[in-house]
């Protein structure tokens, strides 16, 4: 195919090309959205704007510094966004049948009873950390609990986080249509230190919703409130019909 103004000849692999790189861009772009890394392409995207506009105006030192800087791009990319790569990496290599209608059956039953059990708990004030995996395992954190193996049901997640069981200050991880593990200890968020409302609970499930793309649901038992966190954003204040609607639709991206 030729552009006849731009006397420029484009065969199928180019337009392959584009189209492949345009796709790539665009599921980066979308993964990157709400995201640290997202504000930091921002950043750097903005590096690149003033370096594009002052080049031509010759002010030598500041393109120096932009040049030296653009010169070593590819290594301040993996720097920064070391994890998010990580994360992006595990993700891509493990998608599971997000389609399927029995993943869908799967996802509609776990919400329900996840959904029902932190309610109960939220209108006690009985605090309580429950963690959804996702694409990216869980293992390592599995593996530092208690192993349970448990089929899901609201009266189990109800007794493990009861005051004064042995399991109750710990996370329940969740894999698959299994409880894993409780009494587990999660990662705390380094980014909510002037959050003063942020317990422990709120702190871990930000941190682990930040260092992985799983599904976090926190209960305060100081304010009895069910919220959830995810890419390291907690959001609060459900009722039933609206937190079986939020979980859904995570579950539905993130599993």
């Amino acid at each position: 195919m030729t552009i006849p103004w731009i006397d420029i000849t484009v065969g199928w692999r180019d337009v392959l090309d584009i189209l492949l790189v345009t796709a790539l861009l665009y599921r980066v772009v979308l993964m990157a959205q709400g995201t640290r890394a997202g504000a930091a392409m921002h950043g750097l995207l903005l590096v690149i704007v003033v370096y594009l506009v002052t080049r031509p105006l010759g002010i030598n030192t500041l393109n120096w510094i932009l040049e030296n800087f653009l010169g070593s791009l590819v290594l301040v990319i993996v720097i920064i966004f070391q994890r998010d790569i990580r994360t992006a990496l595990i993700y891509m290599g493990s998608r599971r049948g997000l389609f399927s209608s029995a993943r869908q059956k799967t996802n509609a039953e776990l919400r329900e009873k996840v959904a029902d059990a932190a309610l109960y708990m939220a209108q006690r004030k009985i605090g309580a950390l429950i963690v959804i995996e996702g694409a990216v395992p869980l293992n390592e954190i599995i593996q530092g609990g208690v192993l349970l193996n448990a089929d899901i049901s609201r009266e189990l997640l109800i007794s493990i986080f009861w005051p004064g069981g042995p399991l109750h200050d710990g996370a329940v991880v969740i894999q698959g249509n299994k409880i894993a593990a409780a009494g587990c200890i999660l990662p705390l968020s380094t980014l909510v230190q002037g959050k003063q409302d942020y317990g422990t609970r709120h702190r871990a499930a930000l941190g682990i919703t930040e260092d992985t793309d799983a599904i976090a649901v926190v209960v305060s038992e100081e304010r009895g409130v069910a919220s959830v966190a995810v890419q390291g954003k907690l959001t609060g204040g459900f009722d039933a019909a609206k937190l079986d609607r939020v979980l859904g639709s995570v579950l539905e991206k993130h599993t």
